[in-house]
């Protein structure tokens, strides 16, 4: 990739002629000049891949959808630029908006650069740089829009899974619920635990079912510091508390002051805390660490 990657630009898109393809989506889912394109024939043999995994997804595909993002992960894309050329101060990417996302447009060749008929500049950017650079301004990637049936959109959180690493997040789109499972001795461990953890101020959980892997307990943590010896102490806390969960259950921990993390925006908006240091001095007496019923406090 040449030079930084640019700011984005909205324009009136046209292309779509039938209803587009975003199966990663959990909410409301270069054109040819002569001597620019430089794509060796590992480059070219990665294209490919995205290509043969493109034509792979349908809705519901998700094990298709998840072989494309590992595709796109390894392989590159041609970014179309609105203003502008690559490597230039002033290039911009456009951008779309489908379903109350945003989206730049790119293409996953030369060949359908060409077929595009897109007259402007491009730029032919590596995936894990392009998903790095859009989705902490909550951007995601439309592929080939031009294609019959509107092309396919990978939404930011899915380009956050490819710059962070596909395998350290689950696929989405996530369900996401209040833990049906109980787990009494484990809830009052971690929360005696946490009690004596001055670094904690609030426990949060949820059951994830991912729509590519194994469901989990997910446990959320806010913390009123991140300095190396609180998060050192909290992850004793867990390791303290890890022995009374049965054998076979996964449990994982997410950080609640992550604004990308889609487990930790969900439990903000939909789950109470089951400790919480502010609201109680210790766990209610009986409760294994549960939230009280709705209007308690």
């Amino acid at each position: 990739m040449s030079g930084p990657l640019h700011k984005l630009v909205s324009w009136r898109v046209s292309w779509h002629r039938a209803a587009p393809v975003c199966p990663g989506s959990d909410g409301p889912a270069q054109w040819i000049e002569e001597g620019r394109d430089q794509v060796s024939a590992s480059g070219t043999a990665a294209a490919g891949q995205v290509e043969h995994m493109l034509r792979q997804v349908t809705p519901g595909r998700y094990d298709a959808y998840e072989a494309l993002l590992q595709a796109l992960a390894d392989g590159r894309i041609w970014m179309l630029l609105w203003h502008g050329r690559a490597g230039s101060p002033d290039a911009q990417y456009g951008n779309m908006e489908i379903g109350g996302l945003g989206y730049a447009p790119c293409v996953t060749s030369a060949q359908e650069l060409s077929a595009s008929g897109w007259t402007r500049s491009h730029e032919v950017v590596a995936g894990r740089d392009i998903a790095r650079a859009l989705f902490p301004d909550r951007w995601g990637i439309w592929l080939n829009p031009h294609a019959p049936g509107g092309g396919v959109g990978v939404p930011w959180l899915d380009l956050r899974r490819i710059a962070t690493g596909l395998d350290r997040m689950p696929a989405g789109p996530l369900r996401l619920t209040e833990p049906a499972v109980e787990l009494p001795q484990f809830y009052a461990l971690l929360t005696q635990n946490a009690h004596h953890t001055p670094a904690i101020r609030s426990l949060h959980r949820a059951w994830v079912q991912p729509a590519f892997g194994t469901p989990y307990l997910a446990i959320g943590l806010d913390l009123y510091d991140t300095s190396p010896p609180s998060v050192e102490a909290v992850r004793a806390m867990m390791r303290q508390s890890i022995g009374a969960v049965p054998e076979g259950l996964p449990v994982s921990t997410v950080a609640m002051s992550d604004e990308y993390d889609p487990i930790t925006m969900w439990l903000r908006a939909n789950a109470r805390p089951f400790y919480d240091r502010d609201a109680h001095a210790a766990p209610a007496a009986g409760g294994y660490g549960y939230p009280p019923a709705r209007g308690a406090y």
